[in-house]
């Protein structure tokens, strides 16, 4: 059965859920609420000739009028949008934001491959 939530707390639980593997694999949190999520690499890297000591990753926030899916791999790796599923495509909002007011097993699985690919770019440039 394909259940679409729409209650915002309900979508940032599954969101939180997918990306919490993630925190063991490199990732750290600064902020892990009721209302906010978020996952960042603490190593020491070089991006854009700029150095750098962190690097995030991604998040989830509930805002007023949406869940938003804070991305930084497709703001990274523009090629990275190539990847993603049209439906997740649709919601993208600014560089790396993805605005999600309806989630389904689907969109999830879409956000999840999202994950997936992102964290792998991350290892591959050396950034967790």
């Amino acid at each position: 059965m394909n259940e679409t939530k729409t209650d915002f707390v309900e979508i940032f639980q599954t969101i939180r859920a997918s990306l919490q593997p993630y925190a063991v694999m490199g990732f750290d949190n600064r902020v892990n609420s009721e209302t906010t999520y978020d996952l960042w690499s603490n190593k020491n890297v070089v991006i854009g000739g700029k150095k750098k000591d962190e690097v995030f990753f991604a998040s989830v926030v509930i805002q007023k009028s949406y869940v938003g899916f804070y991305f930084m791999p497709v703001y990274a790796e523009p090629d990275m949008k190539q990847v993603f599923d049209e439906d997740l495509l649709k919601l993208l909002k600014g560089k790396s934001c993805f605005h999600i007011k309806k989630l389904d097993e689907l969109l999830l699985s879409h956000i999840e491959d999202a994950l997936a690919e992102g964290f792998k770019i991350y290892k591959e440039k050396d950034w967790v």
